[in-house]
């Protein structure tokens, strides 16, 4: 944005975050867009806003996705008019009036339903300005009464998300992992080791004002706060570290390459987990990241430029293709692929809502598609680590064990993860995310 942004912050002083919240709302709502995807572009698009403004955004737009649910069922008992036959702005707008009253105390009730009210009315919806006032007020004085003694509605889950995880977990433990998903996302980081050691690291991140805390696990990670958005930290821009989930980081601590290795990733974008394995190697080796769009390679090739990686390359690759020439090539394979994304749920708020069990069946027909593909570029003695960020059997030990009754030259790696060979992580054990690992061995012959 360079020399725009301080036009833009004279021009647009006074920009209403409220109503860069509705618009945000209606896109991820109404138009199906990722909400991290249209957050972040709103975000560094309005870079100029004030360290609270852009907090106060981003907590209004991420509360109102997580907790949409129970925001409708609140709506519908005020309202004659459900929230399902509402326009879609007054709809959002309520959304998030609700959302405030409910969940940010800093903000008066009062102004909560002024501003509605005016929004209402600069969008031309004047005629329902009545209405979203009274909702508003009406609520704001009956909130404490509203019981919320539904699973489904406490915690603004999806009815068959709840099943599903009651099944698997039982109702103690199901409650728990969503109070999880609630928990505010920290931010954990892996130092760049070919850049900097992490006492360095640590060191830059405190003079740039921000909050570092250790990861008892792993020596090179960290957790950290109080800063207003990376690309403002020079010690990111120099590639210093890169933002990854905890559990995440534990799939190349299961890899664990040696040095010569040649590694492939076939499903590798934005590159955090080929990245920290290529670190591992200490510039030796290769690793081999691929995925499936020019736009996820980009992302990679970015990483890779930024964290000044030698012994790494991207390019696409459709893991559902074959590729002879990748032939019993690898020594590790790394199999990290899409899949629902149930354990990422605090993270990424609008993940329950396009997900369904439809949807889930064909992302685990597409592992098993994928594992069918590639299976072959192992090594004679080499490994496979399988894993996703969910946390549903259906894609995790079940496909391990489909995999193993098919593929008997494979076993599962005992020596690791208590003798299991195979880990279910669930949200807060690990970091922030649920994450499944699985390490299998390829036999000899």
């Amino acid at each position: 944005m360079g020399n725009n942004t301080n036009n833009s912050a004279n021009k647009n002083s006074n920009t209403d975050t409220r109503e860069l919240a509705l618009e945000m709302l209606i896109e991820i709502d109404e138009r199906g867009q990722f909400s991290h995807i249209v957050l972040r572009s709103v975000l560094d698009k309005y870079q100029y806003l004030s360290k609270q403004d852009r907090a106060f955004m981003t907590r209004l737009v991420d509360g109102t996705i997580e907790y949409m649910l129970q925001l409708d069922y609140i709506i519908d008992q005020f309202s004659k008019t459900k929230v399902r036959k509402m326009k879609p702005l007054i709809r959002n707008l309520l959304r998030m009036s609700v959302y405030q009253i409910k969940y940010m105390d800093s903000v008066p009730d009062s102004a909560v339903c002024n501003e509605a009210v005016k929004i209402a009315k600069r969008h031309k919806f004047g005629q329902f300005s009545g209405f979203v006032n009274g909702v508003l007020r009406n609520i704001a004085r009956n909130i404490d009464t509203v019981e919320l003694t539904d699973l489904s509605v406490r915690y603004s889950m999806p009815q068959w998300i709840v099943d599903r995880f009651v099944s698997s977990y039982g109702v103690a433990k199901a409650e728990e992992i969503f109070k999880n998903f609630q928990t505010k996302s920290t931010i954990s980081i892996r130092t760049n080791l070919s850049a900097c050691t992490p006492e360095e690291l640590k060191e830059r991140l405190m003079a740039e004002g921000v909050t570092v805390a250790a990861v008892p696990e792993l020596d090179y990670a960290f957790m950290i706060s109080d800063f207003d958005h990376l690309s403002a930290l020079e010690s990111f821009n120099d590639g210093l570290f890169y933002v990854q989930d905890v559990s995440s980081m534990m799939v190349a601590e299961t890899a664990s390459p040696k040095p010569g290795d040649h590694v492939i990733d076939v499903c590798a974008a934005p590159g955090g987990k080929s990245t920290h394995i290529a670190e591992k190697l200490g510039g030796t080796g290769h690793v081999d990241a691929r995925d499936l769009t020019d736009y996820k390679v980009d992302m990679i090739e970015e990483n890779i430029e930024r964290h000044g990686l030698t012994n790494m390359s991207a390019y696409v690759w459709d893991a559902t293709e074959y590729d002879e020439a990748s032939e019993e090539a690898a020594d590790i394979l790394i199999c990290d692929l899409p899949c629902s994304g149930l354990g990422v749920l605090g993270r990424k708020k609008d993940i329950r809502y396009k997900m369904s069990p439809e949807g889930l069946d064909d992302l685990a027909a597409l592992q098993r598609q994928i594992l069918d593909t590639v299976h072959t570029y192992v090594k004679p003695g080499g490994v496979l680590v399988y894993s996703t960020c969910t946390i549903d059997e259906e894609e995790n030990e079940k496909n391990v064990q489909w995999f193993l009754e098919k593929y008997p030259q494979y076993t599962l790696d005992k020596s690791f993860f208590d003798g299991k060979g195979m880990e279910q992580m669930l949200p807060g054990e690990h970091g922030n995310d649920g994450f499944f690992i699985a390490r299998l061995i390829r036999s000899e012959s």
